[in-house]
């Protein structure tokens, strides 16, 4: 049985350290699916140069990424995208009473991973995880 492992965001907005989800229309993304550790970059080099040639589409998007995230504090968000802020303040709550603080860069940020298919959901039971880079308070 192959298994395709949930499709991820990484979002950010120039200019904004964190999240601002009242200016929604400001966010940047990627969108990324894991690969297996198996999976090599030359492995990846020939299934870009395969897709290519055999389903002629344009793969020249698609990027092999390591990404390294750190120190992270993530919670399960059951709702719409546009109820998220609530989940984010109950995350926010839980590092203020832990000793954490956010720790958002260039490089740091709000990730979210859809645990479920909107094509078979309805926005009230969709699943997305959120994590957010964090450090302990000084």
């Amino acid at each position: 049985m192959n298994i395709v492992p949930p499709l991820e965001g990484f979002w950010w907005q120039d200019g904004i350290c964190g999240v601002d989800y009242s200016k929604k229309d400001e966010f940047n993304w990627i969108s990324i699916i894991r690969l297996p550790d198996f999976i090599t970059r030359e492995n990846f080099d020939w299934a870009i140069k395969t897709a290519s040639e055999k389903k002629k589409i344009d793969c020249t998007k698609a990027e092999f990424l390591t990404i390294e995230e750190g120190l992270c504090v993530q919670i399960m968000h059951i709702g719409s995208f546009d109820d998220e802020p609530a989940t984010v303040t109950l995350m926010d709550k839980y590092l203020e009473e832990n000793g954490y603080e956010k720790d958002f860069s260039d490089t740091r940020l709000h990730h979210e991973i859809y645990l479920s298919d909107p094509r078979k959901s309805t926005p009230d039971k969709q699943k997305t995880v959120i994590r957010h880079p964090v450090k302990k308070d000084k």
